[in-house]
């Protein structure tokens, strides 16, 4: 018996209904898309189309345009509803027109990170454009943290790496410091209660890097289903001056807003969805004395 006579057989058997005390079908939902933007780069377009990415759900179009717009966005979608092409098309994009433009991408265990590795590298692949993507953690070789200092256009870690092998050493790291356009904070409602407001300290004193450097990047953040996801993004994240101008201002006029960016909250989902039912059943009593 397959699910779907399972719940069939759950909804006609009077055995199981006396026992059921909800039920609640959701209909399938499709998916709802928009084209690419005009400002994509069109290489980038073509390799995301061959992807099987032939458009943009309307969540991702929303986050996108924002981003593109110069805002700080924080994404709050289901599980597999594309969050991650909310941050590299950006990304991406903004590497393809200024080659010295760079990311700092925060995940919260080395998985996701190998994951976000490996799915970058296969764009990056197909791109052929020389887009380097490199993870910085505990296990880096020393030969490869140098590499990745003076190289790395996405560089892919953790707060706690942040915290202890990078802002300690921003000397080393002034390239990316110089040049740094986006922070991606994935799995953003990891970061609550106390853990939370240490990596909210670790990001203030990468801001105050940033400022020194003469850089003012903008914050994707992505999250689970939460309550106060916009207010969780502007509390790690902590107040923006907003009044610093970069030291090349040719490269982005994003850059030059002067004030705080507003943050947009993205999180009517555009993905498609399967059928759902929700049943609460009470199972008989087995055994009274247990």
């Amino acid at each position: 018996m397959n699910l779907s006579q399972l719940i069939d057989h759950m909804r006609h058997s009077p055995m199981y209904q006396e026992r059921i005390s909800a039920w609640h079908d959701i209909p399938a939902r499709p998916a709802r898309t928009l084209p690419y933007p005009d400002w994509v780069d069109p290489r980038l377009v073509e390799v995301l189309k061959k992807g099987g990415a032939t458009e943009l759900y309307t969540h991702q179009r929303q986050a996108v345009d924002a981003v593109h717009r110069g805002e700080h966005v924080v994404v709050v979608t289901p599980t597999a509803s594309g969050k991650t092409l909310c941050y590299n098309l950006p990304v991406l994009n903004t590497i393809l027109e200024n080659p010295e433009a760079r990311a700092l991408y925060l995940f919260p265990t080395k998985a996701l990170s190998q994951d976000q590795l490996a799915n970058l590298h296969s764009i990056s692949t197909a791109l052929d454009l020389g887009i380097k993507t490199y993870t910085y953690d505990g296990d880096t070789s020393p030969t490869a943290r140098k590499l990745i200092r003076t190289a790395g256009h996405i560089v892919i870690s953790n707060p706690d790496m942040l915290h202890t092998g990078v802002l300690p050493h921003h000397t080393k790291w002034v390239r990316l410091f110089e040049n740094l356009r986006y922070v991606v904070i994935d799995e953003l409602h990891n970061y609550r209660g106390v853990f939370g407001s240490h990596v909210a300290n670790v990001i203030r004193r990468l801001l105050r890097i940033c400022e020194f450097y003469g850089s003012r990047p903008q914050f994707i953040c992505s999250s689970a289903t939460i309550a106060n996801p916009k207010e969780l993004a502007e509390r790690i994240r902590g107040p923006e001056q907003g009044q610093h101008r970069p030291i090349r201002p040719e490269h982005d006029q994003a850059q030059q807003m002067i004030g705080p960016r507003p943050t947009t909250l993205v999180d009517d989902n555009g993905a498609p969805q399967g059928p759902k039912t929700f049943i609460f059943y009470n199972p008989p009593v087995v055994n009274k004395e247990l």
